[in-house]
């Protein structure tokens, strides 16, 4: 049955020592390209947008900044752990990733409407309210792939492919950061190009795709198109959604 899902990918790679490697280290390759995007995107900003930021930034920056610094740490730690057969210390700490990833999805959300009313408020930036929806949708994104990842943790093929794609969507903002990868359907495909090295890891190793991307890489393209078009157009509808969260932001103490 699964001869008639195999796609034949001899011309892409040997079946030999660079087969086995991407098979073997594929996983912790990508935690370490993960890392170079955030730290190279990053690089370009950091310094004069937090650390010597004028004004200075809300503490909760600071605090969104640590838990992705921390998440990233994570991620490769585990896939080094898997790659060295350390099974027991991967799941023991999963659980202290679990509790990281959670307090992303508390913290993610709240520092992007928090610092859209500070871009807004404080720095006099244009159009935030409809660009809030770009850091919110990342967040969306890793927050289903994680839970899913977290409900499938027994299922190791869809776990590591969920948490791989929950990696690669915390990306935009370092995309983003970089030269002329600003606009929203630049940076969506550098995020699409890290998945889709997944998928041809898949049709190299096991020649088909996976169902976790066949089904999310679809839904995701869709999302990042919609997600454009409303801040690109200043969508009518998302406008009073950001002006509303924007608005009650205030109610919430600002660090």
């Amino acid at each position: 049955m699964a001869s008639t899902e195999t796609v034949r990918v001899s011309g892409f790679f040997p079946r030999s020592v660079s087969l086995r490697w991407v098979e073997r280290y594929f996983y912790l390759s990508m935690s370490l390209l993960i890392a170079a995007v955030v730290i190279y995107g990053f690089g370009h900003t950091v310094q004069r947008k937090l650390i010597q930021a004028t004004p200075p930034r809300p503490i909760l920056l600071w605090v969104h900044a640590f838990l992705f610094c921390a998440w990233v740490a994570f991620y490769i730690a585990q896939s080094i752990f898997v790659r060295v057969h350390k099974v027991k210390l991967h799941r023991s700490l999963g659980w202290a990733g679990a509790a990281l990833g959670v307090a992303m999805i508390v913290v993610g959300p709240w520092v992007a409407v928090v610092m859209a009313r500070f871009d807004t408020t404080r720095l006099h930036r244009a159009n935030r309210d409809a660009f809030l929806i770009v850091p919110l949708f990342d967040m969306v994104t890793f927050a289903i792939c994680f839970v899913l990842a977290i409900l499938w943790r027994k299922f190791p093929e869809r776990h590591r492919r969920l948490l791989l794609i929950a990696s690669c969507a915390l990306t935009g903002a370092a995309f983003g950061r970089m030269p002329l990868l600003h606009a929203p359907l630049y940076f969506y495909g550098a995020i699409d190009g890290l998945i889709l090295l997944a998928v041809l890891r898949d049709l190299a190793v096991n020649h088909r795709i996976h169902a976790v991307y066949r089904i999310a890489m679809p839904l995701l393209i869709a999302a990042q198109a919609a997600v454009s078009y409303a801040f690109l157009h200043r969508a009518p509808f998302w406008i009073k959604i950001a002006s509303v969260l924007m608005g009650s932001s205030g109610k919430i103490s600002h660090p």
